[in-house]
């Protein structure tokens, strides 16, 4: 195949005139392509409000060679396509099914994975299905009562389901994994663009579909999928795992049931806000260790004002909702940035804990709501916590989400974001018109963080005034608190992917191992290769 790279043509160009450029580009008739295949494509508004719009192609055509060298066109080049291989089974048989805890991007990426070469694995979710997650979550958000086993954070498909749904990511990997989670998304249910567009995303309401597509498959191969079904305790017998205790609620009676499942292979994807299991980790002696991550508010401005910024042009059109990223060290070493950006998005009540609030920001698909919305974080280490050990993280951010809930009362608090620099509360809205998911009430949210990291917040929000005209905005809205960036600890695995309790695999986000959708599924992929590597499945009559 010839590869073509740097083709720009205007963002409003129509199909036909993309391949009537590479046609040009190789001195051939349009016909003469056999195949075009779209690799990459971005967004060039270096000079907007004229926008374009940048490809990477890959051609099939006869006479390849000689068309590689005719003109020698540096934007020209042979390439051949490469895909992504599962490794042979090993020779050990496993004694049993592999158990996987946890249905967001890891285990449910592992699971397909190992369900498709033949393993049959047992996926365990503390939550719900995805079709009665949503049901609660939404009744939550309208002034219901939280459930504390599913929730924003807990549930199948995990956090990332109540999201913006991006799937971009700065993981290299040779191995085409992070090509294969993308065609995987396809494959169930998601459009064909996020396989070349530069800031792919699938948006929550399409995700939740995909998620279900993902689940009926491996169930179709021989899996299991048991939801609301919380995994309570670790069963290790001399430094190996044997299995795993779970507690549901008996379909008859509704009442708490416990159960031993035995496994010899146990997948730890358990996302990055199960609390309790960390707990129970540690006294079973996994071994695990806080690590740095970040904290910070929701930020919402009207998005014509962000396209206005990065477009040239308030009305976005089909280019869909701008997004931004910004980025900026502070004068007392703590880098500010913004994260998980949602254009044409929503702030969301994202707790999973009584008497304790978080907050995320949530897109759908169309990304047509009224706002723009991002996490502005500040990165902290375990000098900030006021707890030192394997569990400091968790401490520092339940401290956080206790001051979050009782500035409003339970409710999401907002304040301006002029009167948070003059540290009073606010009494009414300016031009920015709050999108929520969940209650909301003004409240004190200076008072949330510790105020090195407020001071902090202003001085780079300072600069992103400078960089996006009207960021710094008096009247744009603060919420908070952003805790569950990214998993406040690290279970500890060697190069197999195993923890020094044997058969015991930490994978994905709450493992400390990813930062994100795609970086997640590929890492479940690389802990379902691990496993294939050294096992074969159980034999069928096995359990």
């Amino acid at each position: 195949m010839i590869r073509l790279t740097q083709i720009k043509l205007p963002a409003d160009h129509t199909p036909e005139a993309l391949k009537k450029k590479i046609a040009k580009l190789l001195r051939i008739a349009p016909e003469e392509i056999l195949k075009l295949h779209i690799r990459k494509r971005s967004l060039d508004a270096r000079k907007k409000p004229e926008l374009f719009y940048s490809y990477t192609v890959d051609v099939s055509a006869s006479r390849e060679k000689e068309l590689l060298h005719k003109g020698k066109n540096p934007q020209i080049s042979l390439c051949k396509e490469e895909h992504y291989h599962f490794p042979e089974a090993g020779e050990e048989r496993l004694r049993e099914r592999p158990l996987i805890i946890g249905t967001g991007p890891a285990g449910l990426f592992c699971g397909l994975m190992l369900a498709r070469h033949g393993y049959r694995p047992i996926l365990l979710e503390r939550g719900s299905s995805v079709e009665e997650r949503q049901k609660k979550v939404n009744a939550f958000w309208q002034g219901g009562t939280l459930d504390l086993q599913t929730n924003v954070q807990f549930g199948e498909g995990g956090a990332g389901t109540f999201s913006d749904g991006k799937l971009n990511t700065l993981v290299k990997d040779p191995l085409k994994r992070g090509q294969l989670v993308l065609e995987l998304f396809t494959e169930f249910g998601a459009d064909p663009s996020i396989l070349y567009d530069h800031k792919p995303h699938i948006g929550t309401d399409v995700l939740a579909e995909v998620v279900k597509a993902m689940r009926q498959e491996i169930i179709r191969l021989g899996g299991t999928v048991r939801f609301d079904t919380q995994v309570t305790d670790l069963l290790v017998e001399q430094q190996n795992v044997s299995g795993v205790k779970v507690s549901f609620a008996d379909p008859q009676t509704g009442e708490k049931t416990e159960e031993t499942i035995k496994g010899s292979v146990v997948v730890l994807a358990i996302g990055h806000s199960a609390r309790d299991t960390f707990s129970m980790l540690l006294s079973r002696q996994v071994p695990m260790e806080e690590k740095a991550f970040a904290v910070g508010l929701r930020i919402q401005h009207p998005q014509n004002m962000i396209n206005l910024s990065q477009y040239g042009r308030e009305d976005a059109g089909a280019l869909g909702a701008a997004n931004y990223k910004l980025t900026r060290q502070t004068k007392s070493g703590r880098g500010v940035y913004t994260f998980c950006m949602c254009p044409g998005g929503y702030v969301v009540n994202a707790s999973s804990e009584a008497g304790r609030l978080a907050v995320n920001g949530m897109s759908y698909h169309d990304r047509a709501g009224e706002n723009a919305n991002s996490a502005l974080i500040v990165t902290v280490t375990p000098e900030d916590f006021p707890e030192r050990g394997a569990l400091g993280g968790v401490a520092f951010q339940r401290k956080l989400e206790e001051a979050a809930y009782q500035a409003a009362g339970g409710k999401i608090p907002v304040q301006l974001y002029g009167d948070f620099c003059q540290n009073k509360i606010s009494s009414q809205l300016g031009g920015v018109n709050p999108q929520m998911r969940g209650e909301w009430a003004f409240g004190d949210v200076r008072s949330i963080m510790p105020e090195p990291l407020n001071l902090a917040l202003i001085e780079a929000m300072e600069g992103f005034g400078h960089m996006i005209h009207g960021f710094d905005r008096p009247d744009a809205l603060l919420a908070g608190i952003e805790s569950r960036t990214s998993s406040p600890v690290r279970i500890w695995r060697d190069e197999q992917f195993e923890s020094e309790v044997r058969g015991l695999y930490p994978c994905g986000e709450g493992a400390g191992y990813a930062g994100g959708i795609t970086s997640a599924a590929m890492d479940g992929i690389k802990v379902a290769e691990a496993i294939a590597k050294r096992y074969a499945p159980c034999l069928a009559d096995q359990e």
